[in-house]
């Protein structure tokens, strides 16, 4: 019950903070934690009662829909209609919240002047990655928008080189102890992040090492939690939880907190090995408990972040502040660890390349293990368990509905198919900030009806769509972070012997060999999309021959076991080769 009241004063002062400065950001980050069959129908009967209305109630409404095209007619109709001032201020900012930075420049030129446009504005440069441009913005503002100033300064220090600080603190190691400091994990998060942390740290577990691990300040209440206690232990991984009664003001101050609290559980753990993930915030806390209490410290590369964060902007964020610093920062960690690990061979070019020793990156990839090791269900079993009809062809992806999975080309090609394929069904499982997107795509087509959208489900059931789909599709759009980063969901499928058809990228590329256990298209060209897929829907053969390839190969080079062999053979050298830093 204490830990309980400790949660909701937390949580209190997180929604306080954000009430003050952006509620409806908040609203739509809550609405998104929400299940979205409840969600998006609320939304829509409270879109209906005012279809005319620019009121931010009912802009939020028919962006929270789903029905993009929805919130785009309203805006269109508050710019015919002239108005200006604070509803045009207040529809900038829903605007910025829906991501869509266009339209609030609009209603910005509407807006007029004064501390609330400011603030605003400032919103909006930040958006872009105009840190100091933001921060000017508000320069002289008192009130809450000082407070707006203070929080843009804290975190603009972090970016430009700010680090934690600690006093040196060795301790007697415990060997084949490793300590990992996470974002986020289950069972309070299921996202494939949170999914290879756990299957990596019970695989050491089974390999014979003691793993601990630790999650970011406030996690999980942050996220909705409210009732999470200060430890969880899930199939006997611990994981311990920072949850203070209130947290310090400020990007800045808030890691101080987190390396103090942090630095406490590591000094009673012992560990002979610290072990971190992106981004680069989580490696500049873990360096600085490594180096005080001089153990060896692993930066592991799961993505790049800032290549994640311009990918949903204009290519002009490339140039900005943020994205640079942000670069700047990931490679200042990385230069700096014992190790870096990595995902696969294009994201080890790309860490060399910024100076990092081939020596000190190690890949482990995206594997399988678990039920994913047992044979796979047939079609009908799987579609059975699932309620889907048992005759129908299936394609589709268990993704996150963001805008560069490509999933718009994957309808599009459904599209060109669906004519000519009856019983052809398409299979969306997940969720994300493009599903209203997509929903409005298929049904423009005409197609709601042969499109299943799951939302997201539990891992297990995840296991069962994979299994009931005739093809699994990847069709990535081309850009920086899809060319590097190899994802979690293909390896799975190819697990579950299911032909893969994927985007012809590098990081692609390394799992799906063309002819082999999948094809591989053109990125961003739907039309060879239909063309390849009808090739592999008119060859049942082909499909088994490819599918059964696949999962050779996972089994073969892509265990979570085999992982845990080349992190505990990397720990063992570090541990035996480490100097001593603190004098």
């Amino acid at each position: 019950m204490i830990q309980a009241i400790r949660n909701i004063r937390l949580a209190a002062g997180t929604v306080s903070e954000h009430l003050g400065e952006a509620p409806f950001v908040l609203t739509l980050q809550v609405l998104r934690k929400l299940p979205a069959g409840f969600v998006r129908p609320a939304a829509r009967f409270l879109s209906s009662l005012a279809p005319a209305s620019g009121h931010p109630l009912f802009l939020l409404a028919s962006h929270a829909s789903g029905r993009d095209s929805e919130l785009l007619r309203r805006f269109e109709q508050l710019i015919a209609s002239g108005r200006d001032g604070e509803p045009a201020r207040k529809a900038a900012e829903v605007a910025l919240a829906a991501g869509k930075p266009e339209w609030a420049d609009i209603f910005l030129k509407q807006a007029g002047s004064g501390p609330q446009v400011s603030a605003t504005l400032a919103r909006r440069k930040w958006y872009d990655g105009d840190m100091a441009g933001a921060i000017a913005v508000l320069d002289g503002q008192a009130g809450r928008h000082s407070k707006q100033r203070s929080r843009l300064m804290a975190e603009a220090r972090v970016f430009r080189g700010w680090t934690p600080s600690l006093r040196p603190s060795p301790v007697t190691t415990e060997p084949r102890r490793v300590l990992y400091f996470l974002t986020n994990s289950v069972p309070h998060t299921a996202s494939g992040y949170a999914r290879r942390t756990h299957s990596i740290l019970t695989s050491q577990r089974d390999a014979g090492w003691e793993p601990l691990a630790v999650t970011r300040l406030a996690y999980p209440v942050q996220v909705g939690s409210l009732l999470a206690k200060n430890r969880d232990v899930v199939d006997g991984i611990t994981y311990e939880r920072i949850l203070p009664r209130r947290m310090a003001p400020g990007m800045d101050a808030r890691l101080d907190q987190q390396t103090s609290e942090l630095m406490k559980i590591a000094r009673a753990f012992r560990p002979a090995v610290v072990h971190t993930t992106t981004h680069f915030v989580n490696g500049l806390v873990v360096r600085e408990v490594a180096k005080a209490l001089d153990v060896p410290w692993v930066y592991e590369v799961r993505g790049q972040l800032a290549d994640t964060w311009a990918s949903s902007r204009d290519d002009s964020v490339r140039a900005s502040e943020r994205y640079e610093l942000f670069n700047a920062r990931e490679a200042d960690v990385m230069r700096s660890a014992d190790l870096v690990v990595t995902l696969g061979e294009s994201m080890k070019r790309n860490i060399v390349a910024i100076g990092v020793p081939e020596s000190k990156v190690l890949i482990t990839p995206n594997a399988v293990g678990g039920a994913y090791l047992e044979a796979p269900l047939s079609h009908r079993e799987a579609r059975h368990a699932l309620g889907l009809d048992t005759e129908s062809t299936y394609i589709g992806t268990v993704s996150s509905l963001v805008g560069y999975e490509g999933l718009d080309d994957l309808v599009t090609s459904f599209a060109l198919l669906a004519h000519r394929l009856p019983k052809l069904k398409l299979v969306l499982v997940g969720d994300g900030t493009a599903a209203p997107a997509l929903r409005d795509q298929v049904q423009s087509l005409g197609l709601l009806d042969r499109t299943i959208f799951t939302g997201r489900v539990p891992a297990d059931r995840a296991r069962l769509y994979h299994l009931a789909l005739d093809v699994f599709v990847v069709p990535r759009k081309d850009s920086a972070v899809t060319r590097a980063v190899t994802p979690l969901k293909p390896v799975e499928a190819l697990a579950s012997a299911r032909p893969v058809v994927a985007s012809d990228l590098p990081a692609l590329r390394e799992i799906v060999q063309d002819q082999v256990n999948g094809r591989l298209t053109p990125a961003e060209d739907p039309g060879r999309l239909a063309e390849v897929l009808s090739e592999l829907l008119g060859d049942e053969g082909l499909r088994h021959r490819l599918g059964k390839a696949g999962r050779e190969y996972v089994l073969a080079t892509r265990t979570w076991q085999a992982n845990a062999r080349a992190y505990g053979q990397a720990y063992e050298t570090l541990a035996s080769n480490y100097t001593r830093r603190v004098s």
